[in-house]
This record gives C-alpha cells, sequence and structure tokens, in this order.
C-alpha cells in the first residue's frame, strides 16, 4: 500500500447549513495545512466553561480536490489519524464514511465514488459541549492518501510480535493480511524480512497465499533472529520489519514497520519485567493538546514533550484519556519511554452534556480495534488502559462492558496486559462523602468552612477516606478481571489490598503531585505495586485552575470557583512542567524523590504572598513558588525558602551567612523550610549526609539591564511542515538569571519559509491569543513556535520593549 502524506491543499471554514450554501452564504474558505486545530484560534468567552479553558465549540468543514488519472491505482482509500468529532467524509457530495470519535484513526475506501479527473472530497467535523478538557477541533492529526492495486496488503495488519527471546535468539511473528479485490483468483507469494537497525536483512522467509476474489486471508510467519539485540528502556534498540507482495515476478504492494524484540512479564511478587528486568513505572499522565499549539498533533511537538519528559525523570507516559498519537509513540519507542495507552474516559454513562457516551455501544469495538492495531507493533506500549474513572464502572452493566472491553483487547493483542483506572470517589458513591465527612470531623474541621479553610489538607482526607471498605467491596470485581488494578488516588489501599488479595497486581494511575513521596514509597516498599502516574506530568489545556492556588484577601485576582477557575483562566496548572515545557518546582522535587538528583532544590514563595491565608489549593497545587532571587521592590521584606533534598540536613546562606541547617530526606518529606528577608546576592542550599557534604544549589540575584535571551532548539530543521523550531524567549541580565519580575510584551515576526504556529507565555490566566504575534512573558519566559512551510532561511525577529531586537535564522531543508 503507498502512503502519501495528504495534509497540504486543503481549505477550511465554519460549517456552513446546505441550504444557505446554496443561496452562496458562508464564510471564506481559508487555506490550511493539516494538522489543524479549528478552535484555538477562535475568540474565547466566560460563557464558554472552564473545561474547555472557555474555548467555544463549534462546526467547521473541510475540503480539497483529488485528481484520478485513467491508469491510477483500483485501490484508493483516505486514512484520517484523528478528526474532532463526529467526522462525516463525502467524496463529490455522497458519504463516503464517518467516526463518531474524535480520537480513534479510522480508514475510508473511496474507489467507488472517484471519477477520473478532479474530484472533491470533504470532511466535516463539529466539537459539542462534550469534553471534560480541552479537545480542540477539526482535522488536527495526520491524513493520508493509500493506494494499491486489486491485490494489496491489507493497510494497518501487518502485525510484528516477539513471543519468545533471550539472548541466543528471537522468534519473531509477522502476520499480514492479503485482500483480493479482482474477479480472479490471485496466486501471490507474502516476502517477509527483518532488519537492523543498519539495513542489514538478519532473518526472511517467504510464503505462498491463495487469494480468492474477494477473499481475505492471513499469512503468518515465524522467523528467527540470532543473537537479537533487545529493546528495553535503557536501550531502546528498534529492528524494522519489510513486507512484500509478489504476483509472479511482480512487486504488487509492500509494507513496512519498526519494532522492539522485548519480552513482557508481571506477576505480584516480581511486578513489571522487561527482558526478565524488574521496572518501576515513574509514569506522568499527559493529555492530546501541544499548549501554545492547541490540539494540532505535529510530529515535532510530540517528540519534544516525550524529550522533555523523559529529561525531568519520567520513563512512562499514561495517554489521558482518549489513544496516543502515532508521532507519540514513535518517540516513546525511540527514547525507551514506555506507555500505557487509554480508550476512553466515558463508557455508556455521560459525564459531559454531549459526550461520547451517546456513541459508546455503537463504536466501541472499532474504537478499540483502532487503538490496538495502531499500537501492536510499538514496543514502548505495556499496558492498555481500558477507560478512566468510569461513572458505571462499578454498576452491573458497566461490569460486563468491563469484561468485554478487555476480552476484546487480548483477542487484538495477547502479549500486552490490561488496566482500568478506578478511584473510589465514583465507585463508592456518597458512601465515601460520608466517609471524608467523618475523617474530618474526627480532626475537628469545621464543616462549614472545612473545605476552604483546611483546603490544603483536602487531598489527605480524601486519601484516608479512601481506605474505606466500601472501596474495596465496590471495586473487587472491576479489579478481578484485569491484569493490573489501575487505581487513582488510591495509594493508602496499596499494603491493605495487597493483604487481601495477594495476586493483585496494582498501578497508581494517577496521583496528586502532594504526595509523590509517599505514592513512590508505596511503589519501592510493595512487589505487587508496579508504578506510579502523577497528574500531571505536562500542563494542559482546560480543566482551568484545577491547580490553583488562591488566597482569602482577595489576592487571586485571576478568580476561583469551587474546583475551577474564572475566566479568563486557561491552563489546568498542575503540571510538572507547564505548557511551554519548562519545569516547574514540583518536577524537581519528583526529581529527588525519585533518586534521580543528589542536589537539592531552591525556590522561594511569591513575596507577595508572605503571610496570607491560603483560601484555596486543590489536591492538585502546588506551593507557589519560583525558583528564583530575583525579586526587586521586596528588599527587606519576609519570604518563605522550600528546599527539596535527599539528605540528612540541608543548610540555607544568604549571602554566606548560614540560616541554620533543618532535617530533611524521606521522614521530613524531602522538604525544609526557612523563613528570612529577601536581600539582593546569592541564595545558597547544601545537602548534608552524615556529615558530609552531597549537594549545593545557589540562586543569584540578576542585576543591571535587562537582554533578551532567544534560544531555538534546533536552528537546522526539516522543510516537512510536520517539523517545528521551539524557540524559547527569556529576559535575562548580563550573567544570564532570568529577570522574573521584568515581565514585558514580546513581539515575533516570522519571514521565509516558516509561519508562526504559536506564542505563548505558560500565564495560566490571560487574554492574550496563542495564535497572534505578541505575548506578554510570565516569570520572564514565553515561547515562539516555528513552522516550515518550504525549503530556505526562516528568519525570526523579536522584539520588546527596553530591550535590544533580536534576530535568529533557522534553515529550512
Amino acid at each position: 500500500m503507498r502512503r502519501t502524506p495528504l495534509n497540504d491543499g486543503w481549505t477550511f471554514r465554519p460549517k456552513v447549513d446546505r441550504f444557505a450554501e446554496l443561496s452562496g452564504a458562508g464564510a471564506e474558505w481559508e487555506p490550511v495545512t493539516l494538522p489543524h486545530d479549528a478552535v484555538i484560534g477562535t475568540d474565547r468567552s466566560p460563557d464558554a466553561g472552564p473545561a474547555t479553558g472557555y474555548f467555544p465549540g463549534g462546526a467547521w468543514e473541510y475540503r480539497r480536490s483529488l485528481e484520478r488519472g485513467a491508469e491510477d491505482a483500483v485501490t484508493t482509500m483516505l486514512e484520517f489519524e484523528g478528526v474532532y468529532r463526529d467526522a462525516v467524509v463525502t467524496v463529490n457530495g455522497s458519504v463516503a464514511g464517518h467516526r463518531p470519535s474524535g480520537y480513534s484513526g479510522f480508514v475510508v475506501p473511496l474507489d467507488h465514488l472517484l471519477t477520473v479527473g478532479e474530484n472533491e472530497v470533504k470532511v466535516e467535523a463539529t466539537a459539542h459541549a462534550d469534553s471534560r478538557w480541552y479537545s480542540g477541533g477539526g482535522i488536527y492529526r495526520n491524513v493520508w492518501l493509500l493506494e494499491a492495486g486489486p491485490v494489496h496488503l491489507v493497510p494497518d495488519h501487518l502485525e510484528v510480535l516477539t513471543p519468545e527471546a533471550d539472548d541466543a535468539g528471537a522468534v519473531v511473528t509477522v502476520t499480514a493480511a492479503v485482500r483480493n479485490r479482482s474477479a480472479v483468483r490471485a496466486d501471490a507469494v507474502v516476502h517477509a524480512e527483518v532488519l537492523d537497525a543498519d539495513g542489514t536483512v538478519v532473518a526472511s522467509q517467504a510464503s505462498p497465499v491463495t487469494v480468492f476474489p474477494g477473499a481475505t486471508v492471513t499469512a503468518r510467519q515465524r522467523l528467527f533472529v540470532a543473537g537479537p539485540r533487545r529493546w528495553g528502556p535503557d536501550d531502546p534498540h528498534l529492528y524494522s520489519c519489510r513486507a512484500t507482495l509478489r504476483e509472479g515476478d511482480e512487486v504488487v504492494d509492500e509494507d513496512g514497520t519498526n519494532f522492539g524484540i522485548r519480552t513482557l512479564a508481571l506477576d505480584p511478587r516480581q511486578g513489571l519485567r522487561i527482558n526478565g528486568e524488574p521496572v518501576l513505572l515513574r509514569g506522568a499522565c499527559v493529555h492530546h493538546d501541544n499548549g501554545p499549539i492547541g490540539a494540532a498533533t505535529l510530529d515535532r511537538a510530540e517528540a519534544r514533550r516525550v524529550e522533555l519528559l523523559k529529561d525531568a525523570g519520567f520513563n512512562a507516559i499514561r495517554s489521558a484519556h482518549n489513544p496516543l498519537s502515532r508521532a507519540m509513540l514513535d518517540a516513546c519507542d525511540r527514547l525507551g519511554v514506555l506507555v500505557m495507552d487509554e480508550t476512553f474516559d466515558i463508557w455508556a454513562q455521560t459525564k459531559s452534556a454531549d459526550d461520547y457516551s451517546l456513541r459508546f455501544d455503537d463504536w466501541w469495538e472499532a474504537d478499540v480495534e483502532a487503538m490496538v492495531r495502531k499500537d501492536v507493533n510499538h514496543p514502548s506500549v505495556v499496558l492498555y488502559c481500558i477507560g478512566n474513572e468510569i461513572p458505571d464502572g462499578s454498576t452491573a452493566t458497566g461490569l460486563q462492558r468491563s469484561r468485554a472491553l478487555a476480552e476484546k483487547v487480548r483477542s487484538l493483542d495477547p502479549t500486552r496486559f490490561v488496566t482500568q483506572a478506578v478511584t473510589g470517589m465514583l465507585v463508592a458513591g456518597p458512601a465515601i462523602f460520608e466517609q471524608i465527612r467523618e475523617v474530618a470531623a474526627s480532626r475537628n474541621v469545621d464543616e462549614e468552612t472545612g473545605v476552604n479553610t483546611a483546603a490544603l489538607n483536602l487531598g489527605e482526607l480524601m486519601d484516608e477516606a479512601m481506605q474505606a471498605p466500601v472501596v474495596g467491596e465496590k471495586t473487587e470485581e472491576a479489579f478481578a478481571h484485569l491484569d493490573a488494578a489501575g487505581y487513582n488516588y488510591m495509594f493508602t489501599r496499596f499494603e491493605m489490598d495487597g493483604e487481601r488479595y495477594p495476586n493483585r497486581v496494582i498501578v497508581a494511575t494517577e496521583t496528586h503531585p502532594g504526595t509523590v513521596d509517599r505514592g513512590w514509597a508505596g511503589v519501592t516498599g510493595n512487589n505487587h505495586v508496579i508504578g506510579d502516574f502523577t497528574w500531571t506530568g505536562w500542563d494542559y489545556l482546560g480543566e482551568a485552575a484545577i491547580g490553583r492556588i488562591a488566597y482569602g484577601d482577595g489576592a487571586n485576582a485571576m478568580g476561583m470557583s469551587a474546583f475551577h477557575g474564572d475566566y479568563p483562566w486557561l491552563a489546568a496548572w498542575c503540571g510538572d512542567l507547564d505548557i511551554t515545557g519548562h519545569r516547574r518546582p514540583q518536577s524537581y522535587y519528583r526529581e529527588i524523590v525519585f533518586g534521580l538528583r543528589t542536589d537539592p532544590y531552591v525556590a522561594v514563595l511569591r513575596p507577595e504572598h508572605h503571610g496570607k491565608q491560603v483560601e484555596h489549593a486543590s489536591p492538585w497545587a502546588w506551593s507557589d513558588v519560583v525558583s528564583s532571587w530575583s525579586w526587586a521592590g521586596d528588599e527587606g521584606k519576609p519570604v518563605t525558602v522550600e528546599v527539596y533534598a535527599d539528605a540528612d540536613e540541608v543548610e540555607l546562606l544568604v549571602n554566606g551567612r548560614s540560616l541554620g541547617r533543618q532535617p530533611v530526606g524521606p521522614d521530613h518529606r524531602f522538604r525544609a523550610e526557612f523563613d528570612t528577608e529577601y536581600e539582593p546576592g546569592e541564595l545558597e542550599a547544601v545537602a548534608w549526609r552524615s556529615g558530609e557534604e552531597v549537594g549545593r544549589t545557589s540562586l543569584h540575584s540578576a542585576t543591571g539591564n535587562v537582554a533578551l535571551d532567544v534560544r531555538a532548539d534546533r536552528t537546522e530543521i526539516s522543510a516537512d511542515p510536520s517539523d517545528l523550531a521551539f524557540v524559547e524567549l527569556s529576559l535575562v541580565d548580563d550573567a544570564g538569571t532570568v529577570v522574573i519580575t521584568a515581565d514585558r510584551l514580546i513581539t515575533v515576526e516570522v519571514a521565509g519559509p516558516g509561519v508562526l504556529q504559536g506564542l505563548a507565555s505558560a500565564r495560566p490566566a490571560t487574554e492574550e491569543p496563542y495564535t497572534g504575534s505578541t505575548c506578554t512573558t510570565f516569570d520572564g519566559r514565553a515561547l515562539a513556535v516555528i513552522r516550515p512551510t518550504g525549503p530556505g532561511t526562516i528568519t525570526v525577529t523579536l522584539t520588546a520593549a527596553d530591550v535590544d531586537a533580536h534576530e535568529l535564522r533557522i534553515e529550512a531543508a
């Protein structure tokens, strides 16, 4: 099957009523290059609601011409990796196919509707009040044109597995589906080759297949690879498989895929093992949006996220709450990052006004098959998750659906493990809230004001309530048919459930950032617990402000409500990395808890909030701290300094003057606090263990003039529009120290074969659009995303008030 990217040549506009269209009404068609997010450039409104970051929904249509010659292939299809949502594909005005899910890939046959010459392909998409987060809209993932002759390999049916592998050799099974659309019998041969990374053929086999007209047959082959280099997190070595279909001496079709040779094992005594070696999952949950560029799934944006998450100490990703993109899976394969791929956030019982529950019963099998066929050749995928916090998951009908989902996955891929992310907050129903009230009463928390005045303890109340017997009772059957039980915010049950269910394997599918030390101790201290996935690894759009902190004197000008933040809140503000990819303090804390960092980390509570009463802080919040000692205008004012370290003690020094030592490490939750006054100069933390220094970190105050520092992640990129250059913008002093108190408006202009795809700071509440050419820095930083439109030199000019302009050149080839 010949695969050609079909991301160019499209036009786009808001959907027009068909009767109005006949009269010539409707907006003009605008040219777009896919992937494209139809929502990110629209005007936000308080009326749109916080779940989607106050972005409205809408309906859109895309169109493109497709030429067909008289001698062209007789089998033509379009493959869509993702259209959000309720996609309807028409060819020359006739419906060719549709797909309700916004996250499932699908293939649409075109042959019966194409004519010789020019054909019009149109795609309609609609986003309703249907999501608990920012979904974006439109054709936001890649589109491919698939072409082949009448006898061909079926797309997405080349499957490569490695059921047996050790140092001596590996069995590689190759399965391909052959379809015959001709009027006569086909006598063909499927030739499979396994190639090493350098292109050397290390195994091959040819198998004849007889295919009757209109039939599809499966060709299965077992190949042996001697002395394989096995794929693993520390050595993500990839092989490739090339399948060739021949009729006589003629090659009529071919297909290929990358794969890794590796084995998986799972049990409650030895946990998860890859190639026989135990692995603990240091996991990050991630949503599908790419911050400043919205939901558009450009290959480089997906790869960058994986790179930065790995650099921050994560070795696993959980897709939340929908199947991961192909580009992100490819990046995980290359980098050795493990994947838990997830199907659904709802089944048949609704969570939002017009969500996927209305389509679930009719489409779930097709969606599961699409996810597994996408994943099956990716060695990074180790777990499939069949649902997240399903409201009907513990009901009689929900349990039947759960079993059906699990068995469907196993029928398609028996080599991975199946889990489901379950929270006691849903399955236990009203009983769990009564338990929370009882826990609060035992702690003498005032019932009327407890949620606000004791907000920082809310997470602890929930954690304790999760130990209630009703949670165990309600989850027993839900977990009974799974390979691993997914615990959302239930780490306090690790030990008790290990004793009660000695054959159960547990994975913490979601945890609060503030409990990582306790949760990770539960992982390392219990063989039956295989990992922890924090909510969330990368900040995201929508669920606006669930990680915010608000102060009781009205200082929270951004607004607040019981759960979300008021307009103009935009981001969730709960990620270890913000939407631009910059690491926040909790990321370094997590790295210390994981045992990956020896130097202490220093963060300072924003001086303007010192001494104020915290009125609201959700369990997803982190301290309102910044790793900076540059607080111009706050000289002599009190400040609180947090120091994170895995040591016996930490010592804090201001300009060489010791403020004493405090205990730290696991017994003190890896944290220490010091109160002092802001004094420009150097703030230094020293970690001590057994009387010996084991690490040191210092912060310096910014001084002198402010300059604009501009750094691109790459200055040489592909001319392919799936590539990007990420340009980090910082306001710095002469020594390169970021000046967080000098935020200003930055303007970005792009000339040459490129466009400004997105521009934003990490400011979680803003009315500045991401599609404009200006933005205000946040804590001295912003990010510009440059997308090539062809080969040549892209010139990026950056200007801001009271600083010298900066010009950057990016070569696209």
